[in-house]
């Protein structure tokens, strides 16, 4: 396979060109002018963060992006799907609200805002593939109706898949509520009862009641668990685990053939863009960030969903890991950061599996603008 534009620009500015400009003329070495027909439907897929999040894209950033795409013609929305855990986008009226606190609002970007997936996220459209796992996904609906697909992603760490990037913000971020559950599915959560106290965070967080306290320890109800992997994230003494060598594999399969659902029927009318600034250890659905584990490094932008994760990956990994964040070792350039972070996870396999499903290429050519 052929190796695949990626366009980066750093984050220098000037008198002559701010950020915001930077970011603009990135786009267009994208040629949105093919992307984009005129006064076609634009979904910018985005994470509007959640409450309390600090490390999602601004929005002064995202207004450029929709000012763009204005100039061409097109007529974009901004675009998310709503949780399976409990916070605050479980459903579109909290999620409105969280995206409008965080500074989504109409005033600031110049778009409105749709929930993919309706109220309480069972709008889906069902789009049948047929791949290794998955046969059919189900996707947000207003984002298979949409005729464009922008995604802009916030690259960071990830929990359950090392890091997140583009394939995650369509892969899962595109999926409905049933979509969700089917790619957790197979996430099967456990106790570990020497680590365990009792305090019950988990219990109080779990949104399906999955989880409860018996003699002091924390239980879980197999039959309501849908694998949404919140508690393990929550669990302030890492005594909830799954079965990383099992589970994550499939997990990340599946979340690359959603992609490919996602992006179905779009044809060449979807774009990718990734922003490596925050870099945080985890993903923008907890109500906090930590430290970010490299220094800011800039905007890149693709036509291919696979390259445009591949290139981000090698970049932040060729850095030095910053002496205040949660790196312990791999803080050398060369070293692996998200594998340093998530030892258990072998966040290669998304690519991999991507890449054999005929998403994208991982070979590259890096354009510096």
């Amino acid at each position: 396979m052929s190796a695949s534009r990626v366009f980066f620009t750093d984050m220098r500015a000037s008198q002559k060109e701010n950020l915001p400009a930077k970011l603009e003329r990135l786009l267009g070495c994208l040629d949105l002018e093919t992307v984009i027909p005129d006064r076609s439907l634009v979904a910018i897929k985005l994470h509007f963060g959640e409450k309390g999040n600090t490390a999602f894209i601004r929005p002064l950033l995202v207004r450029r992006v929709v000012d763009h795409i204005h100039s061409l013609g097109g007529r974009p929305f901004l675009t998310d799907a709503n949780t399976l855990y409990s916070g605050t986008r479980g459903n579109s009226v909290s999620h409105l609200t969280t995206a409008v606190e965080n500074g989504f609002a109409y005033s600031v970007v110049n778009a409105p805002l749709i929930i993919a997936d309706g109220m309480r996220g069972a709008s889906c459209a069902e789009v049948e593939i047929n791949r290794e796992i998955i046969g059919t996904a189900y996707i947000g609906r207003e984002i298979v109706e949409s005729d464009v697909l922008i995604s802009l992603a916030h690259f960071k760490g990830h929990e359950l898949t090392g890091f997140g990037g583009t394939i995650k913000n369509l892969g899962m971020g595109c999926a409905s509520r049933r979509g969700k559950m089917a790619q957790h599915a197979d996430l099967a959560p456990k106790i570990k009862a020497k680590k365990c106290i009792g305090c019950g965070e988990c219990a109080a967080h779990c949104a399906q009641s999955a989880i409860f306290l018996e003699e002091g320890r924390a239980r879980i109800h197999p039959e309501r668990c849908v694998g949404c992997g919140e508690c393990i994230l929550i669990c302030p003494n890492r005594a909830i685990s799954v079965r990383w060598n099992a589970d994550i594999p499939r997990f990340q399969k599946k979340m690359a053939e959603y992609t490919l659902a996602v992006l179905e029927g779009k044809g060449d009318r979807a774009a990718f863009v990734n922003v490596l600034t925050q870099i945080s250890p985890a993903c923008d659905c907890h109500g906090h960030n930590d430290a970010p584990i490299v220094q800011d490094l800039g905007f890149m932008a693709s036509r291919d969903p696979v390259a445009i994760d591949q290139a981000p990956v090698d970049m932040v990994n060729a850095q030095a890991g910053l002496s205040h964040s949660c790196l312990v070792e791999g803080k050398m350039p060369g070293e692996d950061k998200f594998r340093s972070v998530y030892p258990q996870i072998d966040w290669t396999i998304q690519l991999e599996h991507a890449e054999r499903l005929g998403l994208g290429s991982r070979t590259y050519e890096m354009i510096t603008i």
